[in-house]
């Protein structure tokens, strides 16, 4: 599929900036951030991305090429292919049906674990999050697809119904930027929102830190498949998390629970690893029986590394840009 005319892309991000020299989607997450509020930082990342795919946001088509069928008296010229006429003497019209533009739901994870970060040089894992699901956002309005957004902790803390109109952007911008007060993650309900406002076959896109009992959310999104949906599944994570770093004896607390443990890193680090590997394992697992996609984001990654995993069109489950 091909990226839809761009006759008002700009009404998604009007303030005039300078874009970074090099491109956004390659350079250090933290330090892009930094650099101004997530509206430019999602712009500049969806600029360079585009870079990157060789191709220009202002091509493409609103219908694509169904059949060919003869031609009859009355028939538009410019839909004739002169190339078959000319190689074997058969007039023939080309038929087109039109695009459906796709609609997409954004399921973030907004719980006190996703507020974590192991070095205070990093973004904390909510904040990586908050800017690629920006970025993802324009990406796909810049094509016209419809895009809401449902954020969750212990609750649904905000809810943002899919659409293209003037101003969707703003809405999205808003709704990411919102502080969230609860602590515990239960991802079902926001699942099953988000499924519920993607009334077509469309994408939903799960972007997490997975610090949940898997069972549930991998049911829920069993049922979200069983609709027709494509599921994207982005499990987030610090470093930190998966090596986790040498260092003195300390207590390690759970954000969400409180519950605090006394450990020396050196005497439990390869353990630790282990189980984060069969952790990661046992998700992709699970993910993939159901059918959904599962990708795997650092916070150290550029933002372009997930943006990739979620949105290339090669294999199933990809998100239509390209």
């Amino acid at each position: 599929m091909l990226l839809r005319p761009l006759d008002s892309a700009l009404r998604y991000a009007t303030i005039p900036v300078v874009m970074p020299p090099s491109r956004a989607d390659l350079l250090d997450p933290s330090a892009l951030a930094a650099l101004g509020h997530l509206e430019l930082v999602a712009r500049w990342v969806v600029d360079g991305f585009l870079t990157g795919l060789h191709r220009s946001p202002r091509k493409g088509f609103s219908v694509e090429f169904a059949e060919h069928r003869p031609y009859q008296p009355g028939d538009d010229l410019r839909y004739l292919d002169w190339r078959i006429a000319a190689r074997a003497d058969r007039w023939v019209v080309k038929q087109f049906e039109e695009e459906t533009n796709t609609r997409a739901m954004l399921v973030l994870d907004v719980s006190a674990s996703m507020k974590w970060t192991g070095l205070s040089t990093r973004l904390t894992k909510l904040a990586y999050a908050e800017h690629l699901l920006g970025a993802l956002a324009l990406l796909l309005l810049r094509q016209r697809d419809a895009v809401g957004i449902v954020r969750a902790d212990d609750t649904l803390r905000s809810i943002v119904p899919p659409s293209t109109r003037t101003g969707q952007w703003f809405r999205l911008a808003a709704s990411l930027s919102q502080v969230a007060g609860g602590t515990g993650s239960d991802l079902v309900p926001a699942l099953a929102r988000a499924a519920h406002l993607v009334r077509r076959p469309g994408f939903v896109v799960l972007v997490s830190d997975l610090l949940v009992d898997p069972a549930p959310v991998i049911e829920q999104l069993r049922t979200v498949r069983a609709r027709g949906h494509e599921v994207l599944v982005l499990h987030v994570l610090d470093p930190a998390e998966r090596d986790f770093p040498e260092g003195a004896e300390a207590v390690f607390t759970d954000p969400e629970s409180g519950l605090g443990v006394s450990a020396t890193p050196s005497e439990i680090r390869a353990e630790y690893q282990d189980t984060v590997r069969q952790a990661l394992a046992s998700w992709r697992s699970g993910l993939l029986q159901v059918g959904a996609r599962y990708a795997l984001a650092m916070t150290d990654q550029p933002f372009g590394q997930p943006l990739r995993a979620l949105v290339r069109a090669a294999g199933r489950g990809g998100m239509p840009i390209a």
